[in-house]
């Protein structure tokens, strides 16, 4: 496509720092943009890096569901067909072809190419956009492309993020060029709407009363923690509203043909309920009001058990404002956060990376199987600590995932020059689970006992299925009990999925 062939929505704020932009791309190898959400950036960015003669463009996402999205969307603005100038892959699927100039992609995909690719050279521009979620992928393509660019002169770096410590990521690219772009589209009226103290929280009912609050016309996207939250609310939405309105599951693992229901019109208000799969890149058209319940599954390291757990924790501000910012696209919009206000301002200004909230076990294992070298060298923006760095060691030792390591005096772990992956470790790398986890797999299936093993692996990676309501232990109690083996609780976790 020419450049001339170029348009630019004038109303994105974007749009009126392109020359900015353009100005900087082609003095500085690396350029951070800070703009508020709503401001265009994942859609304009491709764009522009398009206008300076870049042959092929990666534009990374965390999400499937954003990855195919936007390249429907640049597409769209193109005017061209996905898989055409635009395309996108994922785990999953791809649409490329040999003219695609634009290719978006988890941040998954572009790390896994390093492999077969490590200066990634089928790539003249990579932009990293929603960086602010400083996912374990994220961070190791930060450190890969501080390597690559000391080795290659002609490959540009765009950083992108709605919510940004712009002057962090600046500083680990050698003081790199910032250009933040303010303005949203339109004014968010912000209202807190907290548990009074003393009560349990019921996050249905909350909903409810935040929907009843809200102009009957105005489609509401509904921020949630977890999938039995929004199984919970949309049972009640639906027994309240009486059909009124169209409730709507938004998640990451629902099929591709679900969750494009959420991006359909509809002649009755849409109440959207989504985890934070919504909460960055995506746009939702038509939402005017946003109720946020300030809660997240966060994948975190429990020391105590050992274990890599998704908890439900309340979400950091940048997070919040994230949310918020969904509502303010096609008009003033309004977010009824179902916290207090005090509680929003004692909450962490960014989520912590995911790097410090892991079982290094897992990293470690990673970056053996992507030949990223020693962890304590490697170019982190946060970097780990010595000590998870030797438990993360001593835990893949305990596993056969990597041969003993010859001690070094020179490494303030204690770490060896030579660490090996062996054949086991080469196998946990490829199962997506936590490293212990993948370890009972292999043996499950070693010892032909797989089809036990894989559901305790399952109820070892996610919430207890089990309820225990405040108002009926009781019931539950002796719900459960037919589920009890004396002396094993992996045994009574087989009889329940038996059952």
């Amino acid at each position: 496509m020419d450049n001339h062939a170029l348009n630019y929505p004038p109303e994105l704020p974007v749009c009126e720092h392109r020359a900015e932009i353009l100005a900087a791309l082609k003095k500085s190898p690396v350029v951070i943009v800070c703009g508020d959400t709503g401001s265009g950036k994942t859609t304009q960015l491709p764009k522009m890096a398009l206008e300076t003669h870049a042959h092929r463009i990666a534009i990374t996402q965390p999400r499937r569901l954003a990855t195919v999205t936007m390249a429907e969307r640049v597409a769209d603005e193109l005017e061209c067909a996905v898989g055409g100038l635009v395309g996108y892959r994922h785990r999953f699927d791809r649409k490329t072809s040999s003219e695609t100039k634009i290719e978006f992609m988890t941040d998954g995909v572009l790390l896994a190419e390093t492999r077969f690719d490590p200066l990634l050279r089928a790539y003249d521009t990579i932009i990293v956009d929603e960086a602010h979620e400083r996912s374990l992928n994220v961070d190791f393509l930060l450190g890969i492309l501080k390597r690559i660019l000391a080795r290659r002169r002609d490959l540009k770096v765009v950083v992108s993020s709605a919510t940004l410590d712009a002057d962090r990521f600046a500083a680990f690219f050698d003081g790199a060029p910032v250009i933040s772009v303010p303005g949203r589209l339109f004014p968010i009226e912000i209202g807190y709407r907290p548990t009074p103290d003393g009560e349990e929280r019921d996050l249905p009912r909350e909903v409810v009363a935040a929907v009843n609050e809200l102009p009957t016309r105005d489609d509401i996207l509904v921020f949630l923690p977890g999938e039995r939250d929004i199984r919970e609310t949309a049972d009640y939405l639906s027994d309240v509203r009486g059909g009124l309105d169209d409730i709507i599951p938004l998640l990451a693992s629902l099929p591709a043909s679900e969750q494009r229901r959420a991006f359909r019109s509809s002649p009755r208000r849409r109440i959207i309920l989504a985890t934070n799969v919504a909460e960055t890149s995506v746009t939702i058209p038509g939402i005017r009001a946003v109720i946020d319940s300030g809660l997240a599954r966060i994948s975190r390291y429990v020391h105590r058990t050992q274990v890599q757990r998704l908890q439900i924790e309340p979400i950091s501000q940048a997070s919040a404002k994230q949310r918020a910012g969904r509502c303010g696209r096609l008009g003033p919009g309004t977010c009824l956060r179902l916290y207090s206000e005090e509680d929003f301002n004692t909450r962490d200004a960014y989520t912590a990376p995911e790097v410090l909230r892991s079982s290094l076990a897992g990293v470690i294992l990673t970056m053996l199987d992507l030949r990223l070298g020693d962890i304590e060298k490697f170019p982190f923006l946060d970097p780990p600590k010595p000590t998870m760095i030797r438990e993360g060691l001593r835990e893949l030792l305990e596993l056969g995932a990597i041969t003993h390591t010859i001690p070094s005096a020179s490494s303030p772990t204690g770490a060896g020059k030579a660490i090996v992956l062996t054949d086991i470790g080469r196998k946990l790398a490829k199962i997506p689970v936590e490293p212990r986890l993948a370890r009972m797999l292999l043996a499950g299936s070693r010892n032909a006992v797989l089809d036990s093993v894989i559901p305790l692996v399952a109820a070892l990676s996610c919430d207890d299925p089990r309820r225990r309501p405040i108002d009926e232990k009781g019931k539950a109690d002796q719900a459960h009990a037919k589920f009890r083996v004396p002396g094993s609780d992996f045994l009574g976790t087989l009889k329940l999925w038996q059952w």
